[in-house]
């Protein structure tokens, strides 16, 4: 793999780190991909402009905030030009929804990937949800989840990224409520909202605190409601 290359940008004053690119290998377990890293980018030819901006404003916005990353930041790490950004995306606004459309969709690929992977049943499925997490918490480039972070950033009274974010996170309760119902639980879809509650606490405390054993804790929560579940099935 190669070092880090630092690099200085135009704006915020900060120093960012042009990590390398990497996603998910097949028969890779978590805590070798990190979901929330830029997707990797063909090595046989230069990448278009569109997806180092997007690479870019991935690694810039989570290590540093939306708000804190102007398009200078960004183009300037990107190698290109500020008028390319804009023919693209048109907007710091459009790009911002571009890079969390992309961002969701590596996130639920991989964690939904190692839930469903091999063979096991869905409570043993269900389980693996905090020691995946913890993988990822462990992670240096842990900065939290994109889109908690992006509702608090934005105008709490603007919808449009509580939208992108609802979005997001149907697609991952749809699958935990199926396993809950596969699992046998009385009510699949509470189930699965109480699962994420946890998921997203933990993500925010793990955040915080930079303790990937938070994702423990919740499992042993989650270990007792999943109990109470099955007995609920047997009764």
């Amino acid at each position: 793999m190669q070092q880090a290359k630092t690099a200085r940008t135009q704006a915020p004053k900060v120093r960012t780190q042009k990590a390398q690119i990497g996603s998910p290998q097949a028969g890779s377990t978590a805590g070798t991909f990190n979901p929330h890293h830029a997707p990797e980018l063909p090595a046989e030819a230069e990448p278009k402009a569109r997806e180092r901006i997007i690479a870019a404003a991935t690694r810039l916005f989570c290590q540093y905030g939306i708000t804190a990353v102007g398009v200078d930041a960004v183009v300037a790490e990107a190698a290109t030009a500020k008028a390319t950004l804009y023919k693209a995306f048109g907007s710091k606004e459009r790009l911002v929804e571009a890079v969390l459309e992309r961002e969701g969709a590596a996130w639920r690929d991989w964690f939904l990937g190692e839930l469903l992977k091999g063979e096991a049943t869905p409570l043993s499925r269900l389980r693996r949800i905090f020691p995946v997490l913890r993988d990822w918490f462990g992670d240096d480039r842990f900065f939290g989840c994109p889109f908690i972070n992006a509702v608090a950033e934005h105008d709490k009274r603007d919808d449009r990224m509580r939208q992108i974010a609802l979005a997001h996170k149907k697609v991952v309760l749809a699958t935990l409520s199926r396993l809950a119902a596969e699992a046998g639980a009385p009510d699949p879809d509470g189930a699965a909202h109480q699962l994420g509650l946890l998921i997203d606490g933990a993500i925010v405390a793990a955040m915080i605190t930079r303790d990937e054993n938070v994702a423990l804790l919740a499992g042993e929560t989650a270990d007792l409601l999943l109990a109470r579940m099955t007995a609920a099935e047997v009764a």
